[in-house]
């Protein structure tokens, strides 16, 4: 029988659903099939945390978003092919669960048209390590590591295209045996739909072939790490770029300097919902090209938010191509959260006029004390507990989320916590590793 699931990708990043036949989808459309509260409450490790504000009690319908139905061919005679649709929470009586994480980022960008008239359009770059029998090493960004992972980039960029996620480059990274894979942006809820498509399209390409890939923050203590890397720019209700302006500091437009003040204002915080596992600050290192300081770069591998390049070449204007790049978010991360509680920081900076300061264009690192406070630099947290806590002292930005979602979340990442202590490093790396 052909399957398709219905699927919610969940507060820790992991995509959780139930299968109905195909034929059936459409009786799904209105009605969806049943989940649990409790559900939102799992941890990475499949420990629903206790406490949690939900326990045993109450009913959910996961809603299929049929626009959003994504098909997977199969490469193996022995594997059926993979369908599934995202979709959203909602209480038995018609209500958006103010849980879901889809329908958090569906509200914010609502925000922005109707307050700021702008649309947003977004991409995630994607770094995974993709392992084999052999464990035979390649140099870095070389031929020979394209062609050794040839057929599974080849099936890999086809399954992508095939399925309208519009993949744009594949290519060997720095770390063995680490890839990354990029596809064009997006407007708005699709833009963190392809994020999910993306990992899970290679997670089953990589089966398929006998392989594993792996988007965990930190593959093995001390080696490289990956990460995720969400570029954003915005339109305004002509379809007209509004982050940039030539005149502007480093090319930001008014509006958009004090939505990077924001997000630079708030980027402590941010990293308990973009930095959301104990492993992720093995990865938010000083010096490992991962942002370990609140700091605005151009160019800059650095900073935690950076101006990317423009090029002149192609006869593209500069104001198309203008973007931010928001560097301290993992693969532990929702999509739809983390772009959503980015944007709410962004917004805030909007809201409050905040100045633009926190730039950098060396590494942060390399400067004393008194000069990065003297120029506002101040380093990320150096926990998951510290970024919880740094979260807990934001009101501003908890205020933006509802009251259920903080409870939930802060009680799940408690436990996740709790999972994990008295791991050494290289047991929460295979851990990570073996999950995401």
């Amino acid at each position: 029988m052909d399957l398709i699931s219905i699927v919610s990708t969940d507060l820790t990043a992991i995509t959780r659903g139930r299968a109905v036949p195909r034929e059936a989808l459409q009786n799904e459309a209105t009605s969806g099939c049943g989940w649990v509260p409790a559900n939102s409450a799992l941890t990475p490790q499949d420990i629903i945390a206790d406490p949690n504000p939900w326990g045993s009690h109450g009913d959910l319908r996961l809603i299929p978003d049929l626009d959003s139905h994504v098909h997977v061919r199969a490469i193996s005679d022995h594997v059926p092919d993979m369908h599934y649709v995202h979709g959203n929470l909602y209480t038995v009586d018609g209500e958006p669960w103010p849980v879901c994480p889809r329908t958090v980022l569906e509200a914010e960008l609502a925000h922005y048209r109707k307050n700021l008239g702008w649309q947003v359009k977004a991409a995630f770059e994607h770094e995974f390590i993709l392992n084999d029998s052999t464990g035979l090493a390649a140099p870095a960004f070389s031929l020979q590591a394209q062609r050794r992972a040839a057929r599974f980039a080849a099936c890999l960029m086809e399954a992508l295209a095939n399925s309208h996620n519009s993949p744009e480059t594949f290519l060997p990274e720095y770390g063995q045996h680490q890839y990354e894979v990029t596809c064009r942006p997006a407007i708005g809820l699709a833009s963190a739909d392809r994020a999910i498509n993306v990992r899970e399209i290679t997670r089953d390409i990589a089966r398929q072939l006998g392989l594993e890939a792996s988007f965990t923050p930190q593959p093995f203590p001390g080696g490289v790490s990956n990460g995720v890397h969400l570029h954003l720019s915005f339109l305004d209700e002509n379809n007209l770029p509004v982050l940039h302006d030539s005149k502007g500091a480093i090319g930001l437009s008014r509006l958009g300097q004090h939505w990077a003040a924001g997000v630079l204002h708030y980027m402590p915080a941010l990293c308990a919902f973009t930095a959301p596992s104990p492993v992720s600050y093995l990865r938010l290192q000083p010096h490992h090209w991962s942002s370990a300081y609140a700091c605005l770069g151009v160019r800059n591998r650095e900073a935690a938010l950076r101006v990317c390049p423009t090029t002149r070449l192609g006869n593209k204007p500069v104001e198309q191509q203008f973007n931010l790049e928001y560097r301290a978010l993992d693969a532990t991360a929702s999509p739809h959260l983390a772009m959503a509680v980015i944007l709410m920081a962004g917004r805030l900076g909007i809201e409050q006029r905040l100045p633009m300061t926190a730039r950098a264009d060396q590494d942060p690192d390399t400067l004393s004390d008194e000069q990065r406070t003297k120029l506002g630099i101040h380093p990320l947290p150096a926990s998951l507990s510290a970024a919880l806590e740094a979260l807990r002292a934001c009101p501003a930005l908890e205020e933006c989320l509802s009251e259920p979602l903080l409870a939930t979340y802060q009680a799940l990442k408690r436990q996740e916590l709790a999972n994990v202590e008295g791991l050494d490093d290289d047991a929460l790396c295979a851990l990570y590793r073996s999950i995401y």
